[in-house]
C-alpha cells in the first residue's frame, strides 16, 4: 500500500517553462532500467547538471530555497512527447506528490496518477497568479485538498476546483494501485461470478 492522499500543504518548486516534454523530464539515456529506483536523482538531468556532472547553479532544483517542497508548479503542456512512464517515476522518485499546470499531456497525466503523483490542472489565470506569488515569496504555500478537489494559493486565498476520475481519487485516497484495488474487491468479483 502506498502513501495515502488527503490534504497536502507545501511550498512549491516553480518551473515556468511551457511544453516540457518527457525527454526533458528524464532523458532517453536513462530508460534502460526496468525498476523505479534511482530515477529521482536524474529528474531534469540535463537542466540540473552540466556536461561534467556539476550542478547548474541557477536551475531551480539546485536552489536550497525549494528543497522541502513536494509540489511542482509547471508551465502549460507539461509531459508532452513520448509516453514513457519513466518520466512519472522520476517525478515521484524525486519526492513530488503534486504537479500543478494549466494543461497536461493526457498519457503523462495518467502515468503520474499511476505513480501516486496528483496532476492538478488549473486555469491559465490561476497558474500565472501562483507563479507571481512564488516569485514574490518563495515560502508561498499551496493547499491541495483531494477530498474536495480544490487547490488554494495560500498567499492570495484564490482557490479553484480540479477534476479527477472517481476511480483514481478512490485509489489515491486509500493508497491503492490498480492491483491493490482488484485485490480489495476480490470478494465482490467472486460473488458476481457466482451469481451468473
Amino acid at each position: 500500500m502506498k502513501q495515502k492522499f488527503n490534504i497536502i500543504t507545501s511550498t512549491c518548486v516553480p518551473l515556468p517553462i511551457e511544453n516540457v516534454d518527457t525527454d526533458q523530464i528524464i532523458p532517453a539515456r536513462f530508460l534502460k532500467a526496468t525498476d523505479k529506483d534511482g530515477f529521482g536523482q536524474n529528474l531534469f538531468r540535463d537542466w540540473r547538471y552540466d556536461s561534467e556532472g556539476n550542478p547548474v547553479k541557477d536551475f531551480v532544483l539546485n536552489d536550497p530555497t525549494y528543497r522541502d517542497a513536494v509540489i511542482l508548479v509547471a508551465g502549460r503542456n507539461f509531459g508532452s512527447g513520448s509516453s514513457r512512464e519513466h518520466a512519472a517515476w522520476a517525478i515521484a522518485g524525486y519526492g513530488f506528490r503534486v504537479v500543478i499546470s494549466s494543461f497536461f499531456a493526457e498519457i503523462h497525466k495518467q502515468n503520474e496518477l499511476n505513480n501516486f503523483v496528483l496532476p492538478v490542472q488549473v486555469s491559465e489565470i490561476f497558474l500565472a497568479q501562483l507563479f507571481d506569488s512564488i516569485k514574490k515569496d518563495p515560502k508561498t504555500e499551496v493547499e491541495v485538498d483531494l477530498p474536495n478537489q480544490t487547490v488554494t494559493n495560500k498567499a492570495t486565498g484564490a482557490s479553484e476546483h480540479f477534476d479527477i476520475s472517481g476511480y483514481k481519487k478512490h485509489c489515491l485516497m486509500n493508497g491503492l494501485d490498480d492491483i491493490d484495488f482488484l485485490v480489495e474487491n476480490k470478494q465482490k468479483t467472486i460473488e458476481w461470478e457466482n451469481a451468473l
